[in-house]
C-alpha cells in the first residue's frame, strides 16, 4: 500500500526541483516537469509563497526557493552543530596544505557539501556548498560509504545506475564494494580524476559519538601540483583531521598522526594559529 500523501509528496516535489534550478521556474515549466495538474500546481505554488517557503519575480513570473526555506536548512546546520566545529579543522588543514578543503555529508547516494575553505592559489576547485554529486564518484562519497555496511551500500544502490563522467568512474556495484573495503581498511579515500578530470582528491570520515558516520573530509589537489610528497602529506593530515574533529563530535577511538593539537583537542585558530607539525606518512 503506498502511503504517500499526494500533496505534500508534490509539494517537497516542487521544492527539490526549483532547488536545482536557481533562477526559477514559471508555473507552466514546473508543471510540465513534474507533470502535475495545473491547478493542483497553482494552489501549491500559491500556499508556499504565502508561507515564504517560496517568492515569485512579479516580472519574470518565475518562482524560486524562499528565505523560509533557507532559514530551515539553517536550523539543520544548528541542530548538527558540524559545520561550526568543523570550520577550525578546516581551515587548519587549508593553512597546513594551502588546497581547497570540503566537508560532506550523506544523503541517499549522493554525498552534499555543506562546508569549503579554499587556498591562495588563483588555480582551485570551483565547486560550492549545497551540490550534490553521486558518493561512488568521488573520494568524499566512498569515504563516507565506508562506514555503512556492505548490505546497505547494495540496498541503496540496487536500481542506481553507474554513470562513467570520466575514464576513471567507478562503473559497477562490485567494483564500488571493493574500493570500499579497501576505504575501510586504509582509513582514507581517493578520488583519481574520477568526476573532475584533472583533480585528485584524498577524503576520510568524520564518526559521531556512537560511531556512526556523521560526514567526511576532502582535501582536492589539482593535477599539476599533485607530487607523491604532496600526497603522503595530504593522506597522513587528512585522516589526523578527520579523527580529531571525530573526538570534538564524542567518537572515542585510538589516536591517529599528523596535525598536532593543543592539550585540550581543540584546533588550532585558522591562518593565525600558532606553529604545529605535521608527520609525513612512510611512501615507501
Amino acid at each position: 500500500m503506498n502511503s504517500l500523501v499526494k500533496s505534500a509528496d508534490r509539494t517537497l516535489a516542487i521544492l527539490d526541483l526549483l532547488t536545482e534550478h536557481r533562477d526559477g521556474l514559471t508555473l507552466t515549466e514546473i508543471q510540465r516537469r513534474l507533470e502535475i495538474p495545473k491547478s493542483s500546481t497553482y494552489t501549491l505554488l500559491v500556499t508556499m509563497t504565502t508561507r515564504g517557503f517560496l517568492e515569485q519575480d512579479t516580472e519574470s513570473r518565475r518562482f524560486r526557493v524562499g528565505i523560509r526555506l533557507w532559514q530551515a536548512g539553517q536550523s539543520y546546520v544548528a541542530v548538527s552543530d558540524l559545520e561550526k566545529a568543523a570550520m577550525p579543522y578546516m581551515e587548519a588543514l587549508r593553512d597546513t596544505l594551502n588546497e581547497t578543503v570540503q566537508l560532506a555529508t550523506l544523503d541517499g547516494t549522493d554525498n552534499v557539501y555543506i562546508a569549503k575553505v579554499d587556498p591562495d592559489h588563483q588555480l582551485r576547485l570551483a565547486s560550492r556548498v549545497g551540490v550534490r554529486l553521486p558518493a561512488y564518484a568521488t573520494g568524499i562519497g566512498k569515504a563516507l560509504l565506508s562506514q555503512l555496511s556492505d548490505e546497505e551500500i547494495r540496498e541503496r544502490f540496487a536500481e542506481v545506475p553507474f554513470v562513467p563522467f570520466t575514464p576513471q568512474t567507478i562503473t559497477s556495484l562490485p567494483q564500488l564494494l571493493a574500493v570500499v573495503r579497501e576505504v575501510r581498511e586504509s582509513g582514507y579515500a581517493t578520488d583519481n580524476s574520477e568526476y573532475t578530470p584533472g583533480v585528485f582528491c584524498i577524503a576520510a570520515p568524520v564518526s559521531g559519538h556512537r560511531g556512526g558516520s556523521r560526514a567526511a573530509l576532502s582535501v582536492s589537489i589539482p593535477e599539476m601540483r599533485k607530487t607523491p610528497a604532496l600526497i603522503a602529506t595530504t593522506i597522513d593530515n587528512v585522516r589526523s583531521t578527520a579523527h580529531q574533529l571525530s573526538l570534538r563530535m564524542g567518537y572515542q577511538d585510538a589516536p591517529a598522526q599528523g596535525l598536532t593539537w593543543n592539550s585540550s583537542g581543540t584546533a588550532p585558530q585558522g591562518r593565525n594559529a600558532p606553529p604545529y607539525g605535521t608527520t609525513v606518512a612512510n611512501t615507501t
